[in-house]
């Protein structure tokens, strides 16, 4: 396939997306509204354009990675209205399933093909090209994406039809919400007793308690250092009240999910909607009655 893909959406994920597409020898065209963002972007040898529609008008595949459903239901709209010839839309975004169904049927209206394909994975894995694509939808056009997907993650996966993408994501992500507070809890458990946090990330990463998730936070958790983000809190809160909303809808319980729910809740509350999702250890921290640490 041509080596020319457009990135709506510069942001933490497809910031990252586009450098390691740009360093595997794609031109890469991208969009956001953020001049933050284009400014790393166009660091990273990313051409940035200047709106939406100047991304589609060159490239034939899009990769969509959005804040939430109103910026993708806007971009589906913005590429039906524009009279463009067929373009295909991997939406990398975790979203509701019924907002990416809307997006979907809007730009199939319009003679263009949607590919619901959610990436597992934290901002940090998808800089070093760590991500998992669950991708979904029309197979021919997974099938020929594969080597595209290929150059920014280090596996991907057709999982059938289209839809089946996000369901996946959110049986991942559920574990994530848990393993994640389960790490800051075991860590604190450490301190109050008296350990070495450095000493518990060496011990436990590798033993039978330890997890993917204690091997990426448990470190930030020890050096009490949460930034910069690879995912920040106020973003997994809605990540979290989709995948809470698709369990209730197939009818599966949560417990453990509803139990992690107020550990996020409280580190919102407490200002730390900027910092990493590791940063619930501080929440236990203050729970455990431990002095702040880190940075």
């Amino acid at each position: 396939m041509t080596k020319l893909v457009g990135m709506v959406g510069l942001g933490i994920m497809g910031g990252a997306m586009s450098a390691n597409l740009v360093a595997a020898g794609w031109r890469v065209l991208g969009y956001d509204p953020d001049p933050a963002r284009q400014a790393e972007a166009r660091a990273a040898g990313v051409e940035v354009r200047a709106g939406l529609l100047d991304v589609a008008a060159e490239a034939q595949v899009l990769v969509t990675s959005l804040p939430g459903p109103a910026a993708l239901r806007a971009t589906a709209e913005a590429l039906a209205a524009a009279g463009l010839a067929k373009r295909v839309v991997v939406e990398t975004s975790t979203l509701a399933l019924a907002d990416k169904d809307e997006a979907a049927r809007i730009l199939s209206a319009a003679g263009h093909v949607a590919l619901d394909c959610p990436l597992s994975g934290t901002g940090a894995q998808a800089r070093v090209k760590d991500l998992s694509v669950y991708a979904s939808g029309d197979a021919a056009e997974i099938a020929a994406l594969h080597p595209l997907f290929m150059d920014f993650a280090r596996e991907a996966h057709d999982v059938g039809a289209y839809g089946n993408g996000s369901r996946m994501k959110f049986v991942a992500n559920l574990l994530v919400a848990i393993h994640n507070v389960a790490a800051a809890e075991a860590m604190v458990l450490g301190v109050r007793a008296g350990l070495d946090p450095h000493q518990m990330v060496r011990l436990v990463s590798p033993g039978a308690g330890g997890s993917r998730m204690f091997q990426m936070r448990a470190p930030m958790m020890a050096d009490g250092c949460y930034e910069p983000p690879t995912m920040r809190i106020s973003t997994w809160q809605k990540d979290m009240a989709v995948i809470a909303a698709f369990a209730q809808a197939v009818g599966a319980p949560t417990p453990l999910l509803a139990a992690s729910a107020p550990i996020y809740d409280a580190a919102l509350a407490a200002g730390q909607g900027g910092l990493d999702t590791a940063s619930v250890c501080a929440v236990l921290e203050r729970m455990a009655g431990l002095p702040p640490r880190g940075a």
